[in-house]
């Protein structure tokens, strides 16, 4: 495991903000089943509110030349 690995906020793999997108990426899981996971939460908790303040916390990716 690569100890220098950063997590971004996806710019390839975004539905939204590109939250799930950059934690599957970190991860290495789909990110379909992070959005799926995240959807279950999000209609039995907050969720939602999580994803928010994870949009704003997460730095965006860097674009890559």
């Amino acid at each position: 495991m690569d100890m220098n690995r950063k997590l971004y906020r996806s710019s390839r793999d975004r539905m939204l903000c590109g939250v799930c997108g950059g934690i599957g990426e970190y991860l290495n899981v789909d990110p379909t089943l992070i959005r799926l996971v995240w959807a279950i939460l999000a209609c039995s908790s907050t969720g939602f509110l999580v994803y928010l303040l994870a949009a704003v916390i997460i730095p965006q990716e860097p674009d890559v030349m």
